[in-house]
């Protein structure tokens, strides 16, 4: 049962951070609980780095956990959203795989740990404020892809 109850709080602590990242953190509640997705604008704490889904679930497998931010997909639309920092558009210009959206994007958010209209995130929002270093995001997507060491037996 702690289990459940640790997943709730991260989840209730995701929720709370997407929500304060709106312009008005009421509306995005108000939606959540009418079952719609919220429209939360790129570019006040983060940018918003498309991909197809197909690459991001490659990407998701070759970044350490500790190092991906959130990452919303959508299974209808074949489409994967990154969240980068608000300086990462120059980093991930040259990187054919994503296309980084302009300051006031709306990204149409399900609240975590729920799926809405085939939008689910892959990696959630945990309250922290962690997003996905545009390098490593980058190294990821570019050929041969980044990986990361795996800890082998001695």
């Amino acid at each position: 049962m702690a289990q459940n109850t640790s997943t709730a709080l991260r989840y209730e602590a995701g929720d709370a951070w997407l929500a304060d990242c709106s312009a008005d953190p009421k509306l995005v509640q108000l939606a959540w609980n009418d079952g719609a997705l919220a429209p939360i604008d790129s570019g006040a704490r983060w940018l918003v780095a498309e991909s197809r889904l197909f690459y991001a679930m490659q990407a998701l497998w070759r970044i350490p956990e500790g190092q991906r931010g959130p990452v919303l997909a959508d299974g209808d639309g074949d489409q994967a959203w990154w969240l980068v920092p608000l300086d990462a558009a120059e980093e991930l210009a040259d990187v054919r795989a994503i296309s980084v959206k302009p300051h006031g994007w709306p990204l149409h958010c399900p609240p975590v740990g729920r799926m809405l209209a085939g939008h689910l995130w892959l990696n959630h929002p945990d309250g922290t404020g962690l997003l996905t270093d545009p390098a490593v995001l980058a190294a990821a997507l570019g050929p041969g892809g980044y990986r990361h060491r795996r800890e082998t037996p001695a």
